[in-house]
């Protein structure tokens, strides 16, 4: 083990550009998949919190929570036979990010429809009563106190995004995953490791940056509480 991590090391060394192509391309398809996955969240996590669409959020959670125990190989076939048929480009980028897109809605969705559902009417009834419209209300009550649960949904969106994108390499989509799998077909345990330890460190960078930005958003009376 310590002769790979040694070979490892070599080889970073050796072929600097290697990795830095490889964690860019990783970086720039959770980077897309991520803010296309948080805007569509947000967006049905908003929709369906709304009142009298409880019938609609029950349908919409289940069905994301299906499609996260669709596994990611499985997936990926599926995408490109439809892209295929639809004359689209099967292999590459395109796949990968509607995968990519797919799997990072649940957490995203939940926390925000769990986060504004959670308000306290008290203080909804406090907007109404100074003659706030909805929006207002939306804009000005609901999403402010229930942006702390929501960054930790895309916290959590943004930690599956980076460990299920090393799969995209089976896709054509590159990343990370292309050493991690170079390694398994070849017996070479030094990429293995650099694939490996690479995505750890930017899932930990990755999850200390929102962390800050979570704290940052987070209004200090909430803070208090």
């Amino acid at each position: 083990m310590l002769e790979a991590i040694v070979e490892a090391w070599e080889f970073v060394v050796r072929h600097p550009e290697l990795l830095a192509e490889w964690t860019t391309r990783h970086v720039w398809l959770v980077f897309v998949a991520g803010s296309i996955a948080l805007i569509l969240g947000l967006v049905v996590g908003i929709y369906i919190s709304g009142r009298g669409r409880e019938r609609l959020a029950e349908t919409v959670l289940y069905l994301a929570e299906i499609m996260m125990t669709v596994p990611s190989l499985a997936l990926f076939g599926l995408l490109m036979l439809v892209l295929a048929a639809m004359t689209l480009k099967s292999i590459g980028f395109l796949p990968a990010i509607i995968a990519l897109v797919i799997y990072g809605q649940l957490p995203i969705i939940r926390n925000t429809y769990t986060a504004i559902r959670q308000v306290d009417l008290a203080l909804i009834e406090v907007g109404r009563g100074m003659g706030m419209t909805e929006r207002q209300i939306l804009l000005r009550v609901k999403l402010p106190i229930a942006l702390p649960v929501i960054m930790a949904g895309v916290r959590n969106s943004l930690m599956l995004l980076i460990g299920i994108a090393t799969i995209a390499v089976f896709v054509g989509a590159g990343g990370l995953g292309t050493p991690i799998f170079r390694g398994l077909r070849n017996a070479r345990m030094d990429l293995i490791i650099i694939g490996g330890v690479t995505v750890s460190l930017l899932a930990l960078a990755t999850d200390g940056v929102m962390a800050l930005v979570q704290s940052t958003v987070t209004s200090k009376g909430l803070k208090k509480r």
